[in-house]
């Protein structure tokens, strides 16, 4: 890929936004239908994929009130969001508003159907006023609008090649680990400096308020706490678990400061810094160092995620901790065969964890993939690596990326239906 070509993926990757990005999704197509009307909404029927009801179910909105679920999110939107903001869209919802939103909620307007389509990430919304309505289809990201409908007559109708489809960018395939390393050695650190001092900024904030606050299950608190009541080592490996998941307690229990996400996914996004930004701080490495190995670790996070797609059975954040293992390795100037040991050793140690939706478990697989993460890169570091035949081990570091990719959407597949079908009961 040219320079251009991945700072325009990393601008379509890395972008803001407020608490989970599932049922932002659902609050700024609602929003979108509803501008498109313009008109209240007096009625919503919202279609969505099994994925999206998985991870919409349990995790906490955040400007709600305490609300969760596909009816809460559809309502924050269309009552209360502003479309142009995207996954921002409720970002400026205020408590004396939120009346409203519970009013519409009580009437039982809103009608959530279970569309079962192939597409992991997909919602359609549809609002109605009287006799006139709106429609307005996502697909694939979270923001991707493919059809929009007024009164039944189309507005917009964007082709879109659901059987191939994975970004906008259709380069994102010659993405490799080989030539993401060697572009962070090299890149005009002037380039990418702005975008990593707002992921540095936001999800260190968010972070530190996990650490202050009570969210969830707390497990960054838990770490930090017991590091000083000796219980834990004050090491690396804790300070950072413990950094990391702060940030996914905080987010997947509503709170309202923003993220900067990775590949549709703030949880991702927070994954894939806060390690290397609590390590560098206490490492004193220098800023630029910090800069480049983020851009190492956020780019190998997307290139992994493109061959799993947006929303799976295979747990986003592994994926991000995994990028992590490499970048650990590359802050301490690894040469790029220990980048790829690295990588190597956490994918072929932790690809069986599952997602089972967003929830405050999340923070816990954050924290899980970190611990997993400093112990790949100390191995790699050592020469030592997971081999070809060991198990889903490829020949390389490609290889085995492509064998993720069988497993996640393929393997996977009846995983996930599995899942959704025990949450359902619950």
């Amino acid at each position: 890929m040219t320079t251009q070509s991945v700072l325009e993926l990393l601008k379509e990757e890395i972008v803001p936004a407020q608490g989970c990005t599932e049922p932002i999704a659902l609050a700024y197509v609602c929003a979108k239908a509803v501008e498109v009307l313009g008109k209240k909404a007096q009625k919503i029927d919202i279609f969505v994929s099994g994925n999206m009801i998985k991870n919409v179910k349990s995790v906490n909105i955040p400007n709600a009130g305490g609300l969760i679920g596909i009816e809460a999110a559809c309502a924050m939107g269309a009552i209360l969001g502003d479309a142009s903001k995207e996954l921002m869209v409720i970002s400026s919802v205020k408590d004396e508003d939120l009346s409203r939103v519970r009013e519409f909620l009580d009437k039982g307007v809103i009608k959530v159907i279970h569309d079962k389509t192939d597409i992991p990430l997909y919602a359609k919304a549809v609002v109605y006023s009287g006799d006139e309505s709106a429609m307005v289809e996502i697909k694939h990201l979270h923001t991707n609008i493919t059809k929009i409908e007024k009164n039944g007559k189309s507005v917009i109708n964007r082709a879109c090649n659901d059987a191939e489809f994975s970004t906008p960018y259709e380069k994102r395939e010659k993405l490799s680990v080989k030539g993401i390393y060697e572009l962070a050695k090299t890149i005009d650190i002037s380039l990418i400096e702005e975008l990593f001092d707002l992921v540095i900024k936001r999800n260190s904030t968010i972070a530190q308020a996990g650490l202050d606050g009570e969210y969830g299950v707390n497990i960054g608190c838990m770490i930090n706490k017991n590091i000083q009541k000796g219980l834990y080592g004050d090491d690396q490996r804790n300070r950072c678990a413990s950094f990391a998941s702060a940030g996914g307690d905080a987010r997947m229990s509503g709170c309202s400061l923003p993220v900067m996400t990775t590949s549709g996914s703030g949880n991702q996004g927070m994954a894939a810094s806060l390690p290397i930004i609590r390590y560098c701080k206490d490492q004193n490495k220098s800023h630029e160092t910090l800069i480049r190995t983020l851009f190492f670790s956020h780019l190998t996070t997307i290139h992994l995620k493109s061959s799993i797609g947006r929303l799976s059975a295979f747990c986003g954040v592994i994926c991000a901790t995994s990028a992590v293992s490499g970048a650990l390795v590359f802050v301490e100037d690894g040469e790029y065969e220990a980048v790829s040991m690295a990588i190597t050793n956490s994918l072929g140690n932790i690809s069986g964890v599952i997602c089972d939706g967003a929830k405050a478990s999340c923070a816990m697989k954050i924290a899980t993939g970190v611990y997993t993460a400093f112990d790949s890169s100390m191995l790699a570091l050592s020469n030592r690596a997971l081999h070809s035949g060991d198990g889903i081990v490829g020949q390389d570091i490609e290889d085995t990326i492509n064998n993720i990719g069988i497993l996640a959407k393929t393997g996977m597949k009846e995983t996930d239906n599995i899942i959704l079908g025990i949450m359902e009961k619950n």
